[in-house]
């Protein structure tokens, strides 16, 4: 059964301790990626310039304009993407991502140019490889009735430091949105901006990951006490 051939390829590969570091480090980077976007839209601030033209600018600017259906879809980005960076509840937030990012993803193959359909392309991957790995939290719903008390959930290898990972992520949201009260607003830094005090806590961010991985390696070498 090909259920039964996947789990026993996911099995192996939650062994490997660098697979588990880029799925960690994805969700990061994915829900990371959407902070931005869902903020501009809880708070009502349109997507894009009203000076920029075509269909895509168009059909944005039209969805500002619905208000409330546009602030609702910002409030299921923030919380799907936080949820991703908690990564304790990742699978929940790979969940709600799926549908908007395919979305956006079907939107942009219609109407925006290749460098962004790109991103987003990859992002729609990225979340579907993150909704595989985590497989058998949700098979049970493709399962017949019959079959459901043999399924089970295999424990995750303990290769990586999770709660270090996890903290990661909170650290990094909560940064960001420091930097978005600094600048007074959504921050989405146009270059270098030097006299921008929030401009500065992006190396601190993208720090974050880094720093982690250098703990959870030493944490992890053979010998090393746990906390």
């Amino acid at each position: 059964m090909a259920s039964n051939v996947l789990e026993v390829v996911l099995q192996e590969a939650r062994q490997l301790r660098w697979l588990n570091l880029v799925v960690v480090n994805l969700r990061i980077l994915i829900g990371f990626a959407f902070l931005p976007a869902s903020l501009k839209k809880i708070l009502g601030q349109p997507f894009t310039d009203p000076e920029n033209v075509g269909i895509f600018h168009e059909f944005v600017q039209v969805f500002h304009a619905t208000g409330g259906f546009y602030q609702f879809v910002g409030v299921m980005q923030f919380m799907a993407a936080v949820l991703l960076m908690t990564q304790r509840f990742a699978t929940l937030g790979a969940m709600l991502m799926l549908p908007i990012v395919v979305a956006i993803t079907a939107l942009c193959w219609s109407t925006a140019g290749l460098p962004t359909t790109i991103v987003v392309t990859l992002m729609s991957l990225g979340t579907v490889g993150l909704l595989l790995w985590d497989f058998q939290k949700w098979r049970g719903v493709f399962s017949a009735e019959q079959q459901e008390e043999s399924i089970r959930i295999a424990p995750a290898a303990e290769v990586i430091e999770r709660g270090l990972w996890q903290r990661c992520g909170l650290a990094i949201v909560l940064v960001y949105l420091l930097a978005c009260a600094l600048q007074g607003g959504v921050y989405r830094p146009r270059g270098v901006e030097l006299d921008n005090p929030a401009f500065y806590l992006l190396p601190l961010i993208a720090l974050f990951p880094i720093v982690t991985w250098l703990v959870d390696r030493a944490r992890c070498q053979p010998g090393a006490d746990k906390p």
